[in-house]
């Protein structure tokens, strides 16, 4: 794809001196890419202040892009409309993800960063499991983003599936007392931390919003803790 100019959002600001401009040597002002052949991002040149404004290039990109997969669906989002909300030209999306296959995975990257529930008491492993996602649904609003996108299109849907079989069940299993039921045991899990979070984060039910970190951990750990370590249902 042709390099376009990037937008007035991500340019060089245009009071620098035009003599600024002449005086620079060729090494740098010729690092333009030739035509068909791709060059280094705009923001990303020499200068100490664009590596900055490509993170909040990205990060604005990224925003966009949860908001509109969560509104629209995968199939319905388009790289124009996502670009018009993070107030970007279209080519920039293209130029960082390449397309909205690329896009969408790295704006539903993942870590949950689970603890390991060995390191606790076995009577704790409930606990300290509502404490941590507690804390990152507070603190990190992909999460927030990937709930809503998960439960309005399939893609997302996946992608929340993928999350759990991929980095929560393993850490259920180290604690579980019949590894074959792991699986189940981790949906049942689901239903309580996904649950209160589609409840308290996305759709803002008052009784839940209103709980305070200790009162959810304290509500929900004794049913986590029983699908964690009991026996038996």
């Amino acid at each position: 794809m042709a390099e376009h100019a990037p937008s007035t959002a991500d340019a060089v600001p245009d009071a620098a001196p035009a003599a600024a401009s002449a005086a620079m040597p060729d090494a740098v002002a010729g690092t333009a890419a030739a035509p068909g052949v791709e060059g280094p991002a705009p923001d990303e040149a020499a200068d100490p202040a664009r590596p900055r404004r490509s993170a909040a290039t990205r990060a604005a990109i990224l925003a966009a892009a949860r908001d509109r997969f969560a509104a629209d669906g995968y199939e319905r989002a388009t790289i124009r409309a996502i670009a018009r909300d993070a107030d970007i030209d279209p080519s920039m999306v293209m130029r960082y993800y390449g397309n909205k296959a690329g896009l969408f995975a790295a704006a539903s990257e993942i870590e949950v960063h689970a603890p390991d529930l060995t390191h606790f008491p076995r009577e704790e492993a409930g606990a300290r499991l509502v404490r941590h996602f507690v804390e990152r649904w507070e603190c990190d609003e992909t999460l927030t983003a990937m709930m809503r996108v998960g439960v309005t299109n399939e893609a997302g849907a996946e992608r929340m599936r993928g999350v759990f079989a991929e980095q929560i069940k393993p850490v259920l299993a180290a604690v579980c007392p019949v590894p074959d039921e792991a699986p189940t045991r981790a949906a049942l899990i689901a239903s309580q931390i996904l649950g209160m979070a589609l409840c308290r984060y996305v759709l803002h039910l008052p009784p839940a919003v209103g709980l305070s970190h200790d009162e959810v951990i304290a509500w929900l750990a004794p049913t986590v803790q029983r699908y964690l370590t009991a026996e038996h249902p």
